[in-house]
């Protein structure tokens, strides 16, 4: 199973999201996928991601997670086992969200939320540093990011399996390109 994890403000309505699932689609393989549609809520986030990965085993399980969802794929990946995808992921949202506290408009969507000191607060509470087996993680990450720096993503991600894209952009854009790697990575046995 895959587990999509969109970013802040984004939904499973997404480019990405919306590709894996058709491309997983026409290979038959429709159920093995799932996005949930993610609160802004942290703690609520995290419940969201653990009761959908409660629908399979660990080490049968991957978690492909964007930005935002990138940061929570990394923390479910430490609590479970599983292996991780990882799409231009956040670092430190705690410190890179302060600017976006308050009402926020849900892309794709004409659903709003609001952002607050405690949601940011518990975003620092799910920080997983050091990585207890970086051979469980690919990351994707594009130098032309324009929200999150391409260095802190391969410094946080060291030793772990990269794809560093010249250029291309925060939304990877040019997802297309890598997702039969990420598919690949995710349908790998595990060691």
């Amino acid at each position: 199973m895959i587990l999509y994890l969109h970013g802040f403000r984004s939904s499973p309505l997404s480019h990405k999201a919306s590709l894996m699932r058709a491309t997983l689609q026409a290979r038959g393989r429709a159920g093995d996928f799932v996005c949930p549609q993610l609160p802004i809520s942290p703690r609520a986030a995290v419940a969201v991601t653990l009761a959908a990965a409660a629908l399979e085993d660990p080490a049968r399980l991957s978690v492909v997670g964007s930005s935002l969802g990138g940061y929570y794929a990394t923390w479910l990946a430490e609590q479970l086992g599983c292996r991780a995808v990882l799409l231009n992921p956040a670092i430190h949202p705690y410190r890179d969200l302060e600017a976006h506290l308050g009402h926020q408009t849900v892309f794709f969507s004409d659903q709003t939320s609001e952002l607050t000191e405690d949601h940011l607060a518990q975003l620092q509470g799910l920080d997983t540093t050091p990585l207890t087996r970086p051979d469980r993680y690919l990351l994707v990450a594009a130098t032309g990011d324009e929200v999150i720096d391409c260095r802190t993503m391969l410094a946080k991600y060291a030793g772990c399996r990269q794809r560093v894209i010249e250029g291309s952009d925060h939304a990877l854009s040019d997802f297309d390109r890598y997702l039969d790697e990420v598919l690949d990575f995710c349908d790998a046995p595990t060691r």
